[in-house]
């Protein structure tokens, strides 16, 4: 059925699309840069910002807050974050929590450590989160944690409470405030005895997984999948299941933002680019260094940031059209 469907209600439409978000944002860009934009004209200025958040290049550079408010941004995050640094995993490096941490953080200045943590617990099973992770197991691990925060903070309380011993009848989806709490439960949880790091059963779970995504409606993993993974053990781990879960072809596709294992260092559009960039690297003067190099990359990257597209657009059409010209007045 289409979305714009007159079966669909308006203020359904308007809470799936989030429009009224990306409005909002629009005007308060608009209203913070105004000297900037208004010289190219409102109409030209709406056109790009949605433009922007249409074709994924919103996200970049912007505060955390706004890349986490929508399924939307944090794919597009998510993608990004792959297509910048998926050279990385393509050479093979380990790196550390921190190392992808100062690696979120060129994107989004403001990246929650947590965040990278609890990607990393979901990796090593929470044994030692100090170790060297690939890319490849990171980033689904952290597209599955990122993307479904909330569902999983929540799973994490039911789960707590099933270990426990409580029955599944007792078992509550935690408030907001009770989720603020959650980092502290789980040092908690790391202080039990060995034994209870065994699982609990694996159709209980499953069952208050079910109702849990009614709850949630669609910011949830796919229920098939859920069942799926669970019905084939009788005892799962937290851990181990969050891991199952990132690895599921089917999830990552219904996320959108990711290729599959199989293809997830090709992309021949970014190396396109990239091949662009060596080659303008090549013929400019001092371009032996590597902070060329990493400056130049930067410069690609900014290129999409939707709080400078008109205005920096045109300075790097400037810059590219190999005038010797100073552009910025300041250095007059």
């Amino acid at each position: 059925m289409s979305r714009l469907s007159a079966a669909v209600p308006v203020e359904e439409y308007l809470a799936e699309s989030h429009v009224l978000f990306y409005l909002g944002d629009a005007v308060n860009q608009l209203l913070e840069h105004k000297e900037e934009y208004t010289q190219f004209g409102l109409i030209r200025y709406f056109a790009e910002y949605f433009s922007s958040v249409k074709n994924s290049n919103h996200v970049l550079f912007r505060e955390f807050n706004y890349i986490r408010a929508t399924p939307h941004n944090k794919a597009s995050f998510i993608r990004v974050f792959w297509r910048c640094f998926r050279q990385i995993g393509k050479s093979g490096e380990l790196l550390s929590v921190q190392d992808y941490r100062s690696l979120l953080q060129l994107l989004c200045p403001d990246f929650s450590m947590e965040v990278v943590q609890s990607a990393a617990r979901i990796v090593l099973m929470d044994d030692a989160t100090d170790c060297l992770m690939s890319f490849s197991d990171f980033i689904y691990a952290f597209q599955l944690q990122f993307y479904y925060q909330e569902f999983l903070e929540s799973v994490l309380v039911i789960y707590q409470d099933l270990l426990a011993g409580k029955s599944p009848n007792t078992v509550f989806v935690p408030t907001s405030a009770l989720v603020e709490q959650l980092p502290s439960v789980v040092v908690e949880e790391n202080d039990k005895e060995e034994p209870q790091r065994d699982g609990v059963e694996a159709c209980l779970l499953a069952d208050c997984v079910d109702a849990l995504c009614d709850r949630f409606k669609h910011s949830h993993p796919s229920r098939a999948c859920v069942r799926e993974i669970l019905d084939q053990t009788d005892k799962v781990s937290y851990y181990s299941f969050l891991m199952s879960l990132a690895k599921h072809e089917a999830i990552n596709q219904s996320i959108g933002a990711l290729p599959s294992r199989a293809e997830l260092f090709f992309d021949p559009e970014m190396d396109q680019e990239l091949d662009k960039l060596i080659a303008q690297i090549s013929v400019s003067p001092g371009s032996n260094s590597s902070g060329s190099a990493v400056g130049g990359l930067k410069e690609v990257q900014r290129r999409a940031s939707p709080r400078r597209n008109i205005h920096h657009r045109r300075k790097m059409e400037v810059e590219s059209d190999g005038s010797t010209e100073e552009t910025d007045s300041s250095e007059n």
